[in-house]
Parts: C-alpha cells; sequence; structure tokens
C-alpha cells in the first residue's frame, strides 16, 4: 500500500529516516578523527542497525504484545534476551570488522567490553520504552480530543435536527385548529399523532421516563390503531399501578404493535384484546391477551420484536425478569412481562 505524499504516515516515515540518519552522522564524526572515515563509517552503521533492532523489537513486538496486556513477565523475559542478542551481536560484529579490515593483530573481547555493550544497548532500550510511553500518550490525547471533536459535531447536528421535528409539530398543531371545527373525528387523530412523535423525539431516548407517559403514550397508538380496523376491535387496558413510577421507555410497545401487526383477524372480525398494568412485590407486570388470528399469513415473520425486547431486558436486568408467549386453550394468545420497577 503506497503512502500519500504529505500524509500522517508519511510525515512519521520520514521522521524516523531523519532520527536514525542524525544518529549515524553524530555516531560518524565522532568517531572520526580516531579510527578514520572507513572505519567510522562501518562502525556507525553497525550501531545504528542493533540500535534499531532494540528500538523497533521493543515498540513493535515486546511492547504491544507482552507489556500492554499486563504480560509483564514475558515482557522481561524477552527484553532480557533481546538485550543480550543486540549487545553480544554489536560488540562481536564491531570486533570481527575491526579484526579482518583495520587491525594489524587479532583482537579479543574482555569482561569490561561486554559489560560496556551490554551497558549501551540497556540505555537505548530504556530510551525505547520512553519512547514508546509518550506515543500511547499523545495517542491516546489525539483519539480524546477526536472524540471531544465528534461529541460536539454530534451536538451541532442534533440541534440541527431539532428544528424539522419542531417544524413538523408546529405544523400538526395547526392542521388540528383547522380540523377542529368540521371534522373533531380527524383532529382528535391529528392530536394523538401529534403525540406519538413527540414521545419519540424527547421521550424515547431518555434512561427512564415516568409510567404515566408511557401509558399515554400506549394509549395514543391504540386509539390510531383502533381508527384504523374496522369494525374497531373490542380492547379493555386494565391498570392498577402508580403511575408516577418510573421505567426504561418502549419496554411495554412491543406486546401492543405484536397484536395489531399479527394478531388482528380482518376476516372474521371478532377481535378482543385484554390489556392488564399492574405491581406485584416491587415488580411491575404487563400481561397482554387476545384470540388467535385463524386467518395470519404462516409465512409472515413473528418474533423478532420479541427477541429485540428480550435482548434489551437482559441488558438492563440481567436475569431478573420474566418474558413468555403461550396459546391458551388454543383460543387465545397470551404475552407476559414482568420487571422490577425503580
Amino acid at each position: 500500500m503506497s503512502l500519500k505524499p504529505f500524509s500522517e504516515k508519511f510525515r512519521l516515515m520520514c521522521l524516523h529516516y531523519l532520527v536514525w540518519a542524525s544518529i549515524g552522522i553524530i555516531s560518524f564524526f565522532s568517531m572520526l578523527q580516531a579510527d578514520g572515515a572507513a572505519r567510522s563509517a562501518l562502525s556507525a552503521c553497525n550501531s545504528c542497525g542493533f540500535y534499531a533492532l532494540i528500538v523497533y523489537g521493543n515498540i513493535n513486538f515486546l511492547y504491544p504484545r507482552f507489556y500492554q496486556k499486563k504480560k509483564y513477565l514475558p515482557y522481561l523475559l524477552g527484553s532480557i534476551v533481546l538485550l543480550v542478542i543486540a549487545g553480544i551481536g554489536r560488540g562481536y560484529l564491531s570486533l570481527y570488522i575491526r579484526n579482518n579490515a583495520f587491525a594489524a593483530a587479532p583482537h579479543r573481547l574482555d569482561a569490561w567490553s561486554h559489560i560496556t555493550f551490554l551497558l549501551s544497548v540497556t540505555t537505548v532500550f530504556i530510551l525505547s520504552f520512553v519512547f514508546r510511553l509518550a506515543m500511547a500518550y499523545f495517542t491516546l490525547k489525539q483519539q480524546s480530543e477526536k472524540i471531544l471533536l465528534q461529541q460536539s459535531q454530534f451536538e451541532l447536528r442534533l440541534l440541527k435536527a431539532q428544528v424539522q421535528p419542531h417544524f413538523l409539530f408546529n405544523t400538526l398543531n395547526a392542521m388540528y385548529y383547522e380540523a377542529f371545527m368540521e371534522a373533531p373525528r380527524t383532529a382528535l387523530l391529528i392530536e394523538r399523532l401529534s403525540d406519538i412523535m413527540r414521545y419519540f423525539v424527547d421521550q424515547s431516548t431518555n434512561e427512564y421516563v415516568q409510567l404515566a407517559t408511557e401509558i399515554q403514550f400506549l394509549d395514543n397508538y391504540i386509539a390510531l390503531e383502533k381508527m384504523r380496523i374496522q369494525p374497531e376491535p373490542e380492547i379493555i387496558f386494565q391498570r392498577s399501578i402508580d403511575d408516577q413510577r418510573k421505567i426504561p421507555p418502549m419496554l411495554l410497545m412491543t406486546f401492543v404493535e405484536n397484536i395489531f401487526k399479527h394478531g388482528i383477524d380482518k376476516i372474521s372480525g371478532s377481535n378482543n384484546i385484554y390489556i392488564s398494568l399492574y405491581e406485584q412485590e416491587q415488580y411491575l407486570v404487563f400481561q397482554t391477551r387476545n384470540y388467535l388470528n385463524r386467518h395470519a399469513d404462516p409465512m409472515q415473520m413473528q418474533g423478532l420484536g420479541l427477541k429485540n425486547l428480550r435482548q434489551r431486558l437482559t441488558i438492563l436486568y440481567g436475569k431478573d425478569f420474566d418474558l413468555y408467549t403461550t396459546e391458551e386453550n388454543e383460543e387465545y394468545f397470551v404475552a407476559s412481562l414482568k420487571f422490577p420497577l425503580t
């Protein structure tokens, strides 16, 4: 994959080349007066090669595979192996170059030479570790700044998006007042539709909503569906609950939506629906009961809404909830939900 000129990766690669070129030049001129040009050049290349092995072996292999995963003992052992290989390798390669190209008589490495080489590569390793920590810090800082920027942009888009729903609400209100005098039934539908949409915009994204708000949302939805179906289904919605309690939004909607989506028999017109909502020992119990739809399309997909509801309940309450559906006496379809109240 080619790097684009002036891209961030391209600039970083150029910076690496510049750093190693600077280290090589400094090493070359530091030994030039004592060792001559040829020996200084070979020594500088030898040092840079093993220093690069230490730096990139640490920051690209040992650090991400062991240190970042908190495997400190393997990281320590791997670092020691890397330092020994690099220190001894640098020392013996330097000795080989010297004996075969420049020395009149063979030289040997004494104990102090081994210690010197190990100390030099250890210093480079420590610097590479500090450098890698600095890279991690600046990467994390850059990601944090990017997240803050994205959050600011999202908030700005959200503020802009709020203009459209409010424009729609104002339009629906105007339509309501126009229809109220001549078609009160149509005006009522417009009012309920406006309340449903306002719920989606203002309440559905909250962590909790008042039970009274959730019940009003269900009432509006049921009223709209009843107007759509002929003959109108008979719906009994019994409730015995403190409607000031709070629950996560949209938990009760799935059962009611499934009734109108899958449980309405438009052919026979026999559609009796019973809904109950009550409190039981600090738990909210919500049950629906409707006639089985004998004329339902067997190929129609069902169960996705309940599956999503179960997943959401698991996230919210773990295993502290009950959700089941059953057929009763081969005549009714019953759905029941029970979860703790806050």
